[in-house]
């Protein structure tokens, strides 16, 4: 959406206080640990833009909370599946041969919003360390939760997915659906859903630029928000808005156990 379209469409500006205030009616809570999904369209107009945003969300959690926010780069990955846009075969060696490595500090994120590309570079923030499915985090956890990124299986027991699980954090989606929903990426994985596949990348390995094949689940986001609508039927979701968008908050760890046994479900009916 253009800035005139979110303009046009906001009855008056949202500032960073009025955000504030949305988010403390929603369920947003001192010293929450909150993983953040996000659209800025879908926000309305906000003075101040990201900044205002990420400022809003910190003072909600405050400096004992801990907000994670994913920052993947589908583009550092094996060119030769790529579909949007896909490039000429020949093209794809040298791809691989030239890409620069994955660096946490330098390389921006892909396809995920305003939001986390401005997050990821925000003064205190910790990033993990893998080439595909990074996560930033800021707060009291954020050194903790995106610590040792295992390469393999990279949404799976080894990521801060996981350890947002073992910790108790909640899940926001602000201006998106469940089909944004990364942790139910960590259910694939614990429902066996999924086939494994080859995936590859540029990374940083005994100080030299290499590139680096590794095993990872083909992850699928189609049935999420069939998984999202299910969830809500049984366990207790806060739906609001801040300014304009429309929000869910939920608990993580209920809604990761919940598509985990839908999963199995589905796959053995």
């Amino acid at each position: 959406m253009t800035e005139t379209g979110v303009i046009q469409k906001s009855p008056h500006p949202f500032t960073k206080t009025t955000l504030i205030e949305h988010l403390v009616a929603l369920g947003v809570q001192p010293g929450m640990l909150l993983l953040v999904h996000s659209s800025m369209s879908q926000i309305g107009y906000v003075p101040g833009g990201a900044v205002a945003v990420i400022q809003a969300l910190q003072e909600a959690v405050t400096e004992v909370g801990t907000l994670v926010m994913p920052t993947h780069t589908s583009d550092y990955s094996d060119p030769a599946p790529w579909q949007n846009p896909p490039v000429p075969e020949a093209w794809q060696q040298t791809i691989r041969d030239t890409m620069p490595a994955f660096d946490p500090q330098l390389t921006p994120t892909r396809s995920m919003g305003v939001i986390p590309e401005l997050f990821r570079t925000w003064p205190g923030v910790f990033r993990s360390n893998h080439p595909q499915v990074s996560f930033a985090a800021w707060g009291h956890h954020a050194a903790a939760i995106t610590a040792d990124h295992g390469l393999e299986f990279g949404m799976g027991e080894q990521s801060p997915l996981a350890r947002v699980y073992d910790l108790g954090g909640y899940i926001l989606l602000l201006g998106v659906g469940y089909g944004n929903n990364t942790s139910f990426h960590l259910a694939e994985g614990r429902a066996g859903a999924g086939e494994i596949i080859r995936q590859g990348a540029p990374i940083w390995l005994n100080g030299r630029r290499v590139w680096q094949w590794f095993e990872s689940i083909d992850y699928d986001d189609e049935l999420f928000p069939q998984i999202g609508a299910d969830f809500e039927q049984v366990n207790p979701v806060s739906i609001g808005t801040v300014g304009l968008a429309e929000c869910r908050l939920f608990h993580q760890k209920t809604a990761v156990d919940f598509a985990t046994d839908w999963l199995r479900n589905h796959a053995s009916g």
